[in-house]
Parts: structure tokens; sequence; C-alpha cells
């Protein structure tokens, strides 16, 4: 086999080339004897060209990807095999083919004598930084195996809440699009014709009625010009959820909303704590720990909250004088953490922490789910009723009154 190679010699010089040789350990070997020292090397015919590439860029790595692939790194490391063959044999194996290209730029890293963590880390978009942190604290405490299962274990919980909370939400989606796409149909087609009749009577037309009525002329006369407004309206909304502002302005209105936001509040705390417990488990410090939570746990008002309470431990104050400054974390998560400082079992009582939260996610999830079924057919039911009733009715007064 022909592998593509890119070393550096003893005068400290770059060099490309090939090599011919019955598989990669063999060509690494070869080079090495000469007193190359490898940047890369790769099988001659299996570059992506640019064809794959713009491929690549549709596709992405699912959460459900990483938690599957953690346990296989996890299974090879128990059973003694290398990292560099670890990475490798997965990279050819996975079915997810932009993992698989992650996986062979990490094996050629480490091929070229990098630490996995810092392989890992030059893909921040499919790992972590507490994914990265994680791996950091195994190879300092020599237990990547049981690092590796960690983080299967927690990926596989935070998936799982997260799915439940999202589910939760389709239903409502679902319902209220429904319900535009009705409301949009009467209006452009029905209300039309049933207005007609009302304004050729002559007869006084309610109130209600004229803004029904008013509506569905503004949607068919002007219904492009209103779409174009939507549409550019929404660009620049959307342009305004990337500023730092806009997404602080929306985290606060997803807490704010009622029952919906108390879900989302205890999903954050749930990992919140998980992530704490995880890490601090795993033996990393507190600063660094309070520090990767708050760039992972998926809100920017936490977050800024979070990285507030970086600076304080920082100062000295303790993590759960830091959280108690905040309203957004509720007494008994700060009284079980003072609890846990105190013990010196913080690591466990933030495991019991997040248990407990989750418990209080899926609770709130069934809940939501038992309230929002009714109120929307309710909700569905009158603005369809309302909608016909408002033509209907003056019709109805017009017959009686021939």
């Amino acid at each position: 086999m022909l592998f593509n190679y890119e070393v550096v010699d003893q005068s400290g010089t770059n060099t490309s080339g090939s090599i011919d040789a019955i598989n990669v350990d063999v060509a690494i070997s070869s080079l090495q004897r000469r007193g190359f020292t490898i940047i890369s090397v790769k099988e001659a015919g299996v570059e992506s060209n640019i064809f794959k590439k713009e491929i690549n860029l549709f596709q992405s790595v699912s959460n459900k990807d990483v938690v599957i692939l953690s346990r296989q790194i996890a299974t090879l490391f128990e059973a003694q095999v290398s990292a560099l063959k670890v990475f490798r044999l997965l990279s050819s194996e996975s079915i997810n083919p932009l993992l698989g290209e992650k996986l062979a730029e990490v094996s050629d890293d480490l091929q070229a004598g990098s630490t996995i963590s810092n392989a890992l880390s030059k893909h921040p978009k499919v790992f972590t930084p507490f994914y990265i942190g994680m791996i950091r604290a195994g190879e300092e405490s020599g237990q990547l195996d049981k690092t590796f299962l960690f983080l299967a274990d927690y990926l596989d919980r935070t998936y799982e809440v997260g799915m439940k909370a999202r589910n939760a939400l389709i239903y409502p989606a679902f319902v209220i699009t429904t319900f535009l796409a009705v409301m949009i149909l009467m209006l452009t087609m029905v209300i039309p014709r049933l207005s007609s009749i009302l304004l050729e009577s002559g007869q006084e037309i309610p109130l209600y009625t004229k803004v029904v009525i008013s509506m569905s002329s503004l949607l068919v006369n002007y219904g492009v010009f209103v779409l174009i407004l939507i549409v550019v309206g929404g660009f620049f909304f959307w342009r305004f959820l990337k500023t730092n502002t806009g997404k602080l302005s929306l985290a606060e209105l997803q807490l704010s909303v009622p029952f919906v936001g108390d879900l989302y509040r205890k999903l954050y705390l749930s990992r919140l704590a998980d992530n704490l417990s995880t890490m601090l488990t795993s033996g990393i410090q507190m600063v660094r720990a309070v520090e990767i939570t708050a760039s992972v746990v998926g809100n920017p008002l936490y977050e800024e909250l979070l990285n507030d309470v970086v600076e304080k431990v920082k100062g000295g104050t303790q993590l759960s004088e830091a959280l108690q400054a905040h309203k957004e974390f509720p007494g008994i998560l700060v009284q079980m953490i003072k609890v846990g400082e105190e013990t010196g079992e913080l690591g466990s009582i933030l495991e019991t922490l997040a248990k407990f939260y989750r418990r209080e996610v899926n609770s709130a999830v069934d809940t939501l789910v038992g309230l929002i079924e009714p109120i929307m057919i309710v909700l569905l039911g009158l603005g369809v009723g309302f909608l016909l009733a408002s033509v209907l009715i003056p019709i109805y007064n017009i017959s009686a009154g021939i």
C-alpha cells in the first residue's frame, strides 16, 4: 500500500513524500528509523476531495453519536488497546462520515505525539469544553477508561432530559402552526366570499366583524407585502438574537413564560448540578469546573451568572456563598451545596441534586403535556369559532330581517 507522509527531518525542515508499506504502522516505523519526526501519514487516494467537504458541510455529529463513541472508546481502553489504534479503528468504522473524518484527524495528531485531550480540543463543534476537561482529568489520573464511561453515562442522561423537554414543546408548536394555517386559509378564501354578502346588504356591521373583514382584505390585497415584511422582520430579529443582548433577552423571556419557564429553569439546574458533580468527582478543580459548566449550561443568562460566580470563587468565596448572591439559584440548591462543602461530600451532594432536578424536569414535562393538549384545543376552537361567528351572525341577522 502507498502512503503519503509529511515529516520534519533532523535539520528541522518540513518534508513530504510517499512510502510503500504493508500497513500504516510499518510505514510509521520505517520513517522513524530514518530519523524523521512524523506530522501525518495517510493512505494514498483516501484524502477528502472538494465534493466530500461540501457534503460534510450539511452533516453534523449528534449527541447520540458522541455517547456511542465514548462507550466504544471505554471498551477498547479496557481491552488494553493503544489510543492510536482505538481512534484509527473507530474512524474507519464510524457510520457518520463527518465523525469518521474528525477521528482520523485525531489519530494523526496522536501519531504526531499529541495528547488525547489536545487532539480532541481541535474539534470544538464535536467535543465540548466539558468533554475535553473530563478527558484531561482522566489523563492526569490515569483512568481514561473510567472517564469515557463517566462521559457516556453523563451524555446519555443529558440527552434523555433534553429530548424530553424538547418533545414536550413539539405538540404546542404543531398546534400553533396548524392554527395559523387555518386562520390564514379562512381569511383569504372563506371570509372574502361571506363578507361580500354583508357589504351588499347595506346593513350596519358590528365592530368585531369589521375587524375580521379588514384583516381579510389586508391579506388578500397586500398578502405579498405582508409576507415580505415578515421575512425581513424575521431576518433582523434573527440577527438581533445573534447579539449578546438578543441572547440574554431571549433567555430571560424563555424563563419568564409560565410553566415553560419553570421547565427550562429545572433543566438548567439539573445540567449545572450534573456537570459539577461529574467533574469534581473526576478530580477537576472547583474554579475550572464552574468555568466549564458556564460554557455548556446552554443558557446565556445562567452562563453570565456562573461567570460571576467563577470570579467570586477565585477571590476566595465559597461556592454556596457565590451562588446565594443570585436569586436565580434556589435556596435548596445553595443550602445543599453548603452542606456538601462543610462535610467534604460536595460531589455526592451535587449528584443527589442532579437526580432531584431530573425528576423535577420529568414531572414538569408530564404536567406541561397534560395541560397543553386541552388548552390548545380550546384556543383553536375559540379562534376558529370567533372568526366564523363574526361573519355568520351578521348573515343570520340579515336572513332573519328579510
